[in-house]
């Protein structure tokens, strides 16, 4: 039956076969862009999407490719043109956390400057009133570091005291004691 086929003007098909417009990864896999999602086939069959912008699920997919076997590093460089450290990194990160390392949010990281002794200080001299430069010298902390925990609710808000800034009893600006700045508007 073999050799009845040969010489009578069948075509020779090579498989897998690729949809048109496909960029070929390995010589099983290929992509192809599809609007606004990229599509991935083995032969004809898609077996996986994303969205083109979706970055964290093509730095997913390319890794299973890779540490799955289905695809080699400098395949899915060549295929795409991602740098291969980015793709190293990928990969060590699918290998430590799975799928989820590329999805779960990154993990806060608390600094050791406010601990929680200090966030009760700032608390206490923020309500008598201090301003949040001089709490950062009192407990050595960073005055941005304060306002920082100011901004996530860590720490009261602070109000401004425009009586300390040298205001005028009839609500004009004073010049500095010093006469730096004298002659202009504050």
């Amino acid at each position: 039956m073999r050799g009845r086929w040969q010489g009578r003007g069948m075509p020779q098909i090579q498989l897998p076969m690729f949809p048109a417009g496909a960029v070929e990864v390995t010589g099983d896999l290929a992509c192809r862009c599809e609007g606004e999602q990229i599509v991935y086939f083995h032969g004809q069959l898609p077996v996986f999407t994303h969205a083109k912008n979706d970055l964290a699920s093509f730095r997913m997919f390319t890794s299973q490719l890779i540490v799955q076997g289905t695809a080699a590093t400098g395949q899915v460089q060549r295929a795409f043109g991602v740098p291969l450290v980015s793709i190293k990194r990928a990969t060590k990160r699918y290998r430590a956390r799975g799928v989820a390392g590329f999805f779960a949010p990154k993990p806060r990281r608390e600094g050791p400057t406010l601990t929680p002794g200090k966030l009760d200080e700032a608390r206490a001299l923020l309500a008598a009133g201090e301003p949040v430069a001089r709490v950062g010298e009192l407990l050595n902390v960073l005055p941005d570091t304060l306002r920082k925990a100011i901004a996530a609710g860590r720490l009261p808000p602070v109000q401004k005291n425009a009586g300390r800034r040298g205001r005028h009893p009839c609500g004009r600006r004073t010049e500095r004691a010093n006469g730096a700045g004298a002659g202009r508007p504050r």
